[in-house]
């Protein structure tokens, strides 16, 4: 559905989300009872009271996060100034405590646990060997995204700025909170490489010490019909070689080797590179695969591969080292995956 235009957004999305959640207090006795008792003749344990639950709670976080940046716009002299130092901490701060919300609550309610290996970025403000860093992180769905970006502000406080695809503005608070960051929105569809490798280039060359530059290299989550046409594509362009390696990838898509460089070449010099890899949340990508799985009761493991500035490799080389490590991710999620069935 197309996205309408962006102030048709804030005087008509944005408030009706604020509606719905003071209809859903208000009436949340009724709803949580017709929940309840639904859930009692569908498969799962409370499946669709859990599934309720954590719908209103989004919401709510959604509702209040809007009306605190309602107050900050007004605060800033109704939009003069929102762009300022101090309000685009107050932003990150607000970001931070969003993703808490609904991570803690959804690690609650789904019954997820984190496994965590190797080692992250350094989080302490004083650090003198706190670096620009560019986390390269798989692709697996919705779920993955929001635990990186918790992680990066809450854990290791981190400043995260990150590319996304336009559609997820119709969410109004990341609409509004994200388009007042170093974020980049990126139109859905074909044809839109040049657009996100221009938008990768502004968003790593103008990093500080305390902020995270997140890049999907995949570009999309995995599945066996992108596999095949990501392989083709290859071959198309003149690069049999890197799809004899991308043949080989089995629980990844090959990882889109221009952006990242784009990111290396446009960052400082000192920027270090941290690679993601996590298996556990493959089967939950739309809320039909949620629905089905509910409860989870799922254990998602994450590794960290860290890279300091100084180890990573010169231009004419990065391609063939992203497609290393990235086989190497490739083999630890295949491995995971097995040991969980």
């Amino acid at each position: 559905m197309r996205l309408p235009p962006r102030w048709l957004r804030r005087i008509l999305i944005d408030p009706a989300v604020a509606l719905v959640v003071v209809l859903a207090v208000l009436s949340l006795p009724i709803w949580i009872v017709i929940a309840a008792f639904i859930s009692r003749y569908v498969p799962g344990k409370w499946r669709i009271l859990r599934l309720a639950w954590f719908l209103f709670l989004y919401l709510a976080v959604d509702a209040i996060a809007l009306v605190v940046m309602f107050l900050a716009w007004v605060g800033s002299g109704f939009g003069w100034k929102i762009r300022a130092p101090r309000f685009e901490s107050f932003h990150y701060w607000v970001l931070g405590s969003m993703l808490k919300v609904v991570i803690r609550s959804a690690k609650r309610t789904f019954k997820l646990e984190i496994d965590l290996e190797g080692g992250g970025p350094a989080s302490t403000a004083g650090d003198e060997f706190r670096r620009p860093i560019l986390v390269l992180s798989r692709h697996a769905g919705p779920g993955d995204s929001m635990l990186l970006m918790d992680a990066l502000c809450n854990s290791y406080q981190r400043r995260p700025r990150i590319v996304l695809k336009d559609f997820l503005q119709w969410d109004p608070a990341v609409d509004v909170i994200l388009n007042r960051l170093p974020t980049s929105f990126v139109p859905t569809g074909k044809n839109t490489g040049e657009s996100v490798v221009d938008a990768i280039a502004e968003l790593a060359r103008t990093m500080t010490r305390d902020d995270a530059f997140v890049i999907f290299p995949e570009g999309a989550n995995y599945t066996e019909r992108r596999h095949q046409r990501a392989i083709q594509k290859l071959i198309e362009i003149g690069r049999p070689d890197l799809a004899e390696r991308a043949r080989d990838l089995k629980t990844t898509l090959p990882p889109k080797a221009k952006g990242v460089v784009t990111a290396l070449s446009t960052a400082p010099p000192n920027s270090d590179v941290i690679f993601v890899g996590h298996a556990g949340l493959e089967s939950f990508i739309n809320a039909g695969d949620i629905w089905r799985g509910m409860p989870m009761d799922t254990s998602v493991a994450v590794r960290t591969w860290h890279y300091p500035a100084e180890s990573i490799p010169p231009a004419d080389e990065q391609e063939t080292w992203l497609y290393d490590v990235w086989e190497e991710i490739d083999n630890w999620i295949e491995e995971k995956l097995e040991g969980t069935g």
